[in-house]
């Protein structure tokens, strides 16, 4: 048995948990509302405030989808009681971001400004005009317009100018300069 899937998932206040006829599955809590379908050979039971995740057969696509099914619902239910949040940051002299309306409005260098739009759902704000906060229920959808803004200009190595997540790590690279001493010996040969 799949050593994720078989995980119970624990249900804290005030969020509860509905598996309708038709394989939906609706969590609600303090912050909203999530559902989702669950995979044919899946089948959730909820017993008070603990959750379960069976499967119906040993096929190798049931198996797999087990234990997705089983973390999926789990990031619901912390979605809905705590929600998701990405921290971004922006390195580099002139770069800078500002939310106008329903889009984050880059300037990463480029000859244009980068408008990216921001879905439902999801709450961006600014600080600093170089720190980003992305916030939401949904950890996917955080997660994928974090990715989107950090790649309209991720960290270069030799300047580590760019789009970063707060706390990430960025190896440098050194740069090689063409000093005098290397052109006299160039000359020399």
């Amino acid at each position: 048995m799949s050593r994720v899937g078989k995980q119970p998932i624990q249900l804290p206040e005030k969020v509860s948990i509905k598996v309708g006829d038709d394989r939906s599955v609706l969590v609600e809590g303090p912050k909203g509302k999530l559902n989702w379908t669950l995979p044919v050979g899946v089948d959730v039971k909820a017993d008070g405030k603990v959750v379960s995740v069976t499967r119906d057969s040993e096929d190798r696509r049931v198996r797999a989808m087990h234990g997705t099914s089983q973390r999926l619902i789990s990031n619901m239910v912390v979605g809905v009681s705590d929600g998701y949040k990405k921290n971004l940051e922006i390195h580099g002299v002139g770069f800078r971001a500002a939310v106008k309306g329903n889009h984050i409005d880059l300037s990463l260098g480029h000859s244009h400004p980068v408008l990216h739009p921001i879905p439902a759902g999801v709450k961006v704000t600014v600080t600093d005009n170089t720190k980003i906060a992305v916030e939401g229920l949904d950890k996917q959808i955080v997660g994928q317009v974090a990715a989107d803004i950090r790649g309209y200009y991720p960290p270069e190595p030799y300047k580590a100018k760019g789009v970063r997540y707060v706390g990430e790590y960025i190896r440098r690279k050194a740069c090689l300069l063409y000093t005098s001493d290397a052109a006299d010996e160039e000359d020399n040969v």
